[in-house]
């Protein structure tokens, strides 16, 4: 029996915006190499948005239209919704469980609804006996989510650190580049269409923090549980503090950075110093970087566009061929009613940090910020001072291994020794 011969797969995409229309292109130029590799041909039978008389650069007079993506995902003629809206609630979650309820399985780029819901969605799919799909929800075009789930399944995950969101790693590197201010980098990628409509999802760390989530639940079999992230954005890091920490030999970047310990799950997403010659010290512009660290097989590092048109919909597809092969797990990699609540670390396990602090010129300045380190249990790894402007002198530390109460301690402490100016800034330091 030929390819032609077997039922093909029909789709129903509601969101017809960059992506959306990306999964258009894909089925449309390549769709005999889908036939071949999927074993049946996969079709396009209707689609949804709310404006059916926008432009969008590719023929759909062949598809039925629906402009209720609910109406969409119970349509007889659709095996796969494929949620391209967005939000975590409203119409993308609706039309989803409608298409559960209504037997189809479903593929979605969706990374709120999941880190918000992805529990109950999951539980959902599968007392129904459905699939749930999300490799775009993730890193754009990087196959992390089927890394995880399949190709390190026999692995127990120490460790997920990764870069997560193209547009604050462009303003990141463009401000070291250029040596330019954060405002001023924020206004540009702005102006070149980087940031979403509020750009604190962006550059809040929000966005990349329902990555994280996602990846933590795969990781180490537990409910996702995103408001247990801790959340810090990149609009506080300066371009002093990205010169000085190139200086020591490190690069700034807002790192995810999840790991379970005996304390419980760790889950955070602030900016971090790397070491400038690591994989992910060398990642520029919008690109992203996930590394997943395995007992069985060490370190896998896995890189490439996380964001866009043809990566995003790239990852969309490589769903919608495994459930045409008729592949299908559980949502989260394990059933869901076996994902068990993680305890969220009351305390992050110990790092070395970066600690640069503006200096009065006074004699015995230096010495008084060495007592105050002392008493907080804080040892030096690295110092340097530099000459001296306007009676201050800056001055950064790379300390050993210690905790944060122990850096928030001395921080507050600096204040009351009458020769730190301002405010003193602390990053951790991860190892990669």
């Amino acid at each position: 029996m030929s390819v032609a011969d077997v039922s093909p797969l029909r789709l129903g995409i509601a969101g017809l915006g960059t992506v959306g229309i990306g999964v258009v292109k894909i089925v449309q130029a390549h769709a005999d190499l889908l036939a071949a590799r999927a074993g049946r041909p996969v079709v396009i039978t209707a689609v949804s948005a709310r404006d059916r008389s926008k432009n969008r650069d590719a023929d759909l007079s062949a598809y039925a239209w629906e402009t209720d993506p609910v109406a969409l995902a119970t349509r007889e003629d659709v095996d796969v919704l494929v949620e391209l809206i967005g939000g975590h609630e409203g119409a993308a979650r609706s039309a989803i469980e409608a298409a559960l309820s209504a037997g189809k399985d479903v593929v979605t780029a969706n990374k709120a609804l999941l880190a918000h819901h992805g529990q109950t969605l999951a539980e959902m799919a599968e007392s129904l006996g459905r699939a749930i799909r999300f490799e775009a929800a993730v890193a754009g075009g990087i196959p992390v989510i089927k890394t995880l789930t399949e190709g390190l399944a026999g692995n127990r995950i120490r460790r997920v650190m990764g870069v997560m969101n193209g547009t604050c790693n462009y303003i990141l590197t463009r401000m070291e580049s250029a040596g330019l201010p954060y405002d001023t980098v924020f206004e540009e990628a702005r102006a070149l269409g980087y940031l979403e409509a509020d750009p604190t999802l962006d550059v809040g760390g929000i966005d990349a923090g329902h990555k994280l989530a996602i990846l933590a639940a795969i990781a180490f079999g537990t409910r996702v549980s995103f408001d247990d992230v801790v959340l810090e954005g990149i609009g506080r890091v300066s371009i002093d503090d990205i010169r000085r920490a190139g200086d020591m030999g490190y690069r700034i970047k807002l790192l995810g950075v999840a790991q379970m310990t005996g304390r419980g799950l760790e889950q955070r997403m602030m900016p971090c110093l790397v070491p400038a010659a690591s994989p992910l010290g060398q990642l520029e512009g919008g690109t992203n970087m996930v590394v997943l660290e395995g007992d069985a097989v060490g370190q896998v590092v896995l890189r490439g566009a996380g964001a866009g048109e043809g990566p995003t919909a790239s990852a969309v597809m490589g769903d919608v061929l495994d459930l045409a092969r008729g592949l299908r797990i559980p949502t989260f990699g394990q059933p869901a009613e076996s994902l068990a609540y993680a305890q969220p670390a009351a305390v992050s396990a110990p790092v070395a940090y970066y600690i640069r602090l503006e200096l009065l010129d006074k004699p015995g300045a230096l010495a008084k910020v060495a007592t105050v380190l002392g008493e907080a249990g804080i040892s030096i790894s690295r110092l340097r001072q530099y000459g001296h402007a306007d009676h201050s002198a800056p001055v950064l530390i790379v300390t050993h291994k210690t905790t944060p109460d122990a850096v928030d301690f001395a921080l507050s402490a600096f204040a009351a020794t009458g020769v730190v100016m301002g405010d003193a800034v602390a990053m951790r330091i991860e190892e990669v």
